[in-house]
């Protein structure tokens, strides 16, 4: 079949985030606009000539549609084979896994992650490299170069293939394999995992529920969770993928996934109670009666890794992204392995993973994961959880205790400000960066733009943050999200360390509230945002 060259003229604002180019779903529909930013990439990689590549999303909104689209596309490119998930569904993780197994140049995912999906909401499309993980600012940066000056693409004008039935197609020259999204995935969970100490926990009443939010982990969660370990049928809740997520916003956190909060804090509530987002990269933990922080499931995680085969070797060493709490670093310290804190964005990781200088990594923002893949991984932190558990047969209330006696506590909170005027947010941002050159205020020891060197390739990434430390070792940090889609939303990250003979079951908010007003104070932040609260707080 002929290939077709189409004439496009460049779109503004393609520059990929931290997870690739999110926008508006109308935006991506836009004729030509999602064409812009594949060819741009297929370009940027030095073009798609007899490569392999893994294709698939969330399942939200456009999702069906962008797939044939980038099919026709990589088969015009001259691709030799894509890869899909049937009915063009794939976690990020199990496509990341893919990649990595079947050996491929790389990867589309199509996902907003968290953000929510539908028409008037939100989508998005990442490119990931050989190695399975988001590609590097090198590559993106390329990427971006190219949209500002793209003419044209390439496709086919052919009809759109039957995603649903797993096998081989051609498209043009190009075959196109739709395998099932879960096999090589819950194979290589039952690599990592004792699946059949899980079991017995199960088995011996241990109660779960876990909250796949109608979004991509559903089937993933059902087929391990209900199929391999036994669990009853209902343990998963809002299993089925739906393009709008149920009208629901997939975020896994106690604004989002409040119902699933609720029903673990009451007094019938399950033990242990999980939730994953929109892509299947993120991961909330939750006891009978406690809510897990990231930042305290990546320490608990680290200290107790070992328990599961996968890990028995131990940790080469554990990393962290700069917001997130310094609790990583004190089970690092005590093991004596080392501990990296990185920028923001899972693509940092990726180095230190695959030079194994690190074994574990973890972020703020619900993501945990290891050397397995190169992206985060919901349900793998829920499993490994499990396993966890049902070697020290503990609750997650007595595990997380036990930890805070150990290590001692970080309390520790995220305060979103949402859809803050650009200019607003900048300006705040630029007046926090002045004050690190001058005179520090009072009580406070020093304030930093935080950047990172990376120590496998010697790249190097500025202005990712800026920290304020404060005498008696509390911290915050202020950033940009590069994951919204409107205005600007500013984080504020805030940790207080308690050691392990101090009171270690203050409540969170309350702990932090007098390095709420020191920052305050020091950006006037609430005036200046127009908001007497977070939009956001977790």
């Amino acid at each position: 079949m002929d290939v077709v060259s189409k004439p496009i003229t460049p779109f503004d604002g393609q520059k990929p985030g931290t997870s690739g180019l999110r926008k508006k779903t109308r935006v991506f529909m836009e004729p030509g606009y999602l064409e812009a930013f594949v060819q741009s990439t297929f370009d940027a990689i030095g073009g798609c000539a007899g490569k392999t590549f893994v294709v698939g999303g969330d399942g939200r909104y456009f999702n069906a549609e962008a797939i044939q689209t980038i099919l026709r596309m990589a088969a015009a490119n001259g691709a030799a084979r894509c890869i899909v998930g049937q009915n063009g569904l794939l976690s990020t993780p199990a496509a990341s896994n893919l990649i990595r197994k079947r050996e491929a140049n790389g990867g589309l995912i199509l996902s907003a992650s968290h953000n929510p999906g539908g028409i008037d909401e939100d989508f998005g499309i990442k490119y990931n490299i050989a190695n399975g993980g988001p590609a590097p600012e090198s590559v993106t940066a390329k990427i971006f170069e190219n949209t500002k000056g793209i003419s044209g693409y390439k496709t086919l004008g052919t009809p759109d293939i039957d995603l649903s039935a797993i096998g081989e197609t051609e498209v043009g020259t190009m075959t196109v394999e739709v395998v099932d999204p879960v096999t090589e995935y819950a194979a290589l969970m039952e690599e990592l995992f004792d699946f059949d100490a899980i079991r017995a926990l199960l088995a011996g009443g241990f109660s779960v529920k876990f909250d796949a939010m109608h979004a991509v982990t559903g089937p993933y969660a059902t087929a391990i969770l209900e199929g391999t370990l036994g669990a009853p049928a209902g343990t998963v809740l809002n299993g089925i993928p739906l393009v709008d997520f149920g009208k629901g916003h997939p975020d896994p956190n106690p604004i989002w996934a409040k119902p699933l909060v609720d029903l673990v804090m009451s007094e019938d509530g399950p033990d242990f109670a999980a939730a994953s987002d929109g892509d299947g990269d993120r991961n909330m933990i939750l006891g009978k009666g406690i809510y897990v922080t990231p930042s305290d499931s990546l320490a608990v995680l680290a200290a107790n890794a070992h328990l599961a085969p996968g890990y028995a070797r131990g940790l080469a060493g554990v990393a962290r992204s700069m917001p997130t709490s310094r609790a990583a670093d004190r089970v690092a310290e005590k093991a004596g392995i080392n501990a990296f804190e990185t920028p923001t964005g899972w693509k940092f990781f990726g180095n230190l993973l695959d030079a194994g200088k690190a074994t574990l990594c973890g972020e703020e923002s619900a993501g945990t994961g290891s050397d397995h893949v190169r992206e985060k991984d919901g349900l793998w932190a829920v499993l490994l959880w499990l396993n966890v558990l049902a070697s020290r047969k503990m609750s997650v209330q007595d595990v997380l205790m036990d930890h805070w006696r150990t290590y001692g506590r970080d309390y520790y909170s995220r305060h979103d400000y949402e859809a803050v005027d650009t200019a607003v947010a900048e300006a705040i941002m630029a007046d926090l960066q002045s004050l690190s050159t001058g005179t520090m205020p009072e009580g406070i020891e020093k304030i930093d733009s935080f950047s990172y060197t990376d120590p496998v390739d010697g790249s190097v990434s500025e202005n990712q943050g800026m920290r304020v430390f404060f005498e008696g070792g509390a911290r915050a940090v202020m950033r940009l999200s590069g994951t919204g889609t409107e205005g600007a939303t500013i984080r504020l990250y805030l940790e207080q360390y308690t050691p392990p003979d101090g009171d270690l079951t203050i409540d969170t908010q309350e702990a932090l509230a007098p390095l709420v007003a020191a920052i305050d104070k020091l950006t006037d932040l609430k005036t200046r945002t127009g908001r007497d609260a977070p939009d956001v707080m977790t």
